[in-house]
């Protein structure tokens, strides 16, 4: 009885990842449609940069439709209302993104798509094989959140006396190191192996968290590595 329930819970664990990673490749592919839309078609570009109302809208529905997913539990397990609102999110942060990198030359928006690919593929081959319990190091994620909230905090206090290029640069690139390792943490909640795990009914919410993960570090890589356009 034993080992039929644990081949059962096996079973389900690995069907819950398939449809995790099934949607991620997905999103990430409707993603990378947009942003190459408009890193490359010159209307489009041009179109987006001289209507920012566009990326209001598209800041509010993802705003919407994140604490929608992210805080109601029944609503983002109930279908067909969970997968509407995760299009939704999907098309609004893929906007986003698409009006961000616009503004990058093309090189840089390619060459930090190549990266994070990289980088996703390393830490998912590393979370997956490693033996290092990422998800019992909460508190490091949560100080490392709190030194990214006062890097903020304090380039929002300088910025108005002036830009200061290398205070921005360390900020950049303490999101990524900070996503990669959220990149990792999320992957490893996937297993059900660790001291933290995610129910298989939350199959939603744990597509919503490596996705952001995904999107803030590719963010994060361009400006870090984005030159803008002439």
């Amino acid at each position: 009885m034993e080992a039929q329930f644990a081949f059962d819970d096996k079973n389900i664990r690995r069907t819950f990842i398939r449809k995790v990673y099934a949607i991620l490749m997905v999103q990430l592919l409707v993603t990378v449609g947009i942003v190459s839309l408009f890193s490359f078609c010159e209307p489009v570009r041009f179109f987006i940069q001289t209507h920012p109302g566009l990326y209001m809208a598209s800041y509010i529905t993802f705003f919407v439709t994140y604490i929608a997913l992210s805080c109601c539990g029944d609503l983002r397990r109930q279908f067909p209302w969970n997968i509407i609102l995760l299009v939704l999110f999907t098309l609004s942060m893929a906007f986003m993104m698409g009006f961000l990198s616009s503004f990058y030359n093309t090189k840089s928006v390619v060459l930090c798509l190549g990266i994070t690919a990289l980088v996703c593929l390393s830490v998912t081959i590393f979370s997956f094989q490693s033996k290092i319990d990422v998800t019992s190091c909460e508190g490091v994620l949560f100080s490392l959140c709190m030194v990214m909230l006062l890097c903020a905090i304090t380039i929002s206090i300088v910025v108005p006396f002036g830009y200061v290029p290398w205070l921005h640069a360390i900020y950049a690139v303490g999101g990524a190191i900070l996503f990669t390792l959220f990149l990792a943490f999320d992957t490893q909640l996937l297993l059900g192996n660790k001291r933290h795990s995610i129910s298989p009914e939350e199959y939603i919410f744990a597509t919503l968290s490596i996705y952001l993960d995904i999107i803030y570090l590719f963010s994060f890589l361009l400006q870090i590595m984005g030159g803008g356009r002439e």
